[in-house]
C-alpha cells in the first residue's frame, strides 16, 4: 500500500526559500515515479514536477523550473522539492504523488497510484 506524507510547508516571504518533503512507507522509492502538484485556491490541481521511476529524469513545468529543485533521497525512502525565489502565486497546497515504473509522460494529466494528505505552503509579506 502507497502511503506518502508531504511536510515543509509554512509561511514565507516573497524570495524566500523552502524544501517540502514527501516520505514514503510500504514500498521503496527507487523504482516508483514522484511527482509533485499543486492546488491553489480557487483553481485547479496544478502538476508542477516529476521525478521519473524508470530513469534519471526530471520534469518541471514552466511556472516552476529554474526556482524549483525535485530530488530523491532513496537511503531516505523521501523526496524532496526544493522551492527559491517564491512567489505569492505560489501559495497553495502541495501534493506529492506515487507510482511504479512510470516515466513522469504527461505527468501533469496523470491520475498516480497514491497521494499524500498536502502540505500547506502559504507566501506572504
Amino acid at each position: 500500500q502507497v502511503q506518502l506524507v508531504e511536510s515543509g510547508g509554512g509561511l514565507v516571504q516573497p524570495g524566500g526559500s523552502l524544501r517540502l518533503s514527501c516520505a514514503a512507507s510500504g514500498f521503496t522509492l527507487d523504482s516508483y515515479a514522484i511527482g509533485w502538484y499543486r492546488q491553489a485556491p480557487g483553481k485547479e490541481r496544478e502538476g508542477l514536477s516529476c521525478t521519473s521511476g524508470t530513469d534519471d529524469k526530471t520534469y518541471y513545468t514552466n511556472s516552476v523550473k529554474g526556482r524549483f529543485t525535485i530530488a530523491r533521497d532513496n537511503a531516505k525512502n523521501t523526496v524532496y522539492l526544493q522551492m527559491r525565489s517564491l512567489k505569492p502565486e505560489d501559495t497553495g497546497v502541495y501534493y506529492c504523488a506515487a507510482e511504479e515504473s512510470y516515466n513522469c509522460v504527461d505527468y501533469m494529466l496523470h491520475a498516480f497510484d497514491g497521494w499524500g494528505q498536502g502540505t500547506q505552503v502559504t507566501v506572504s509579506s
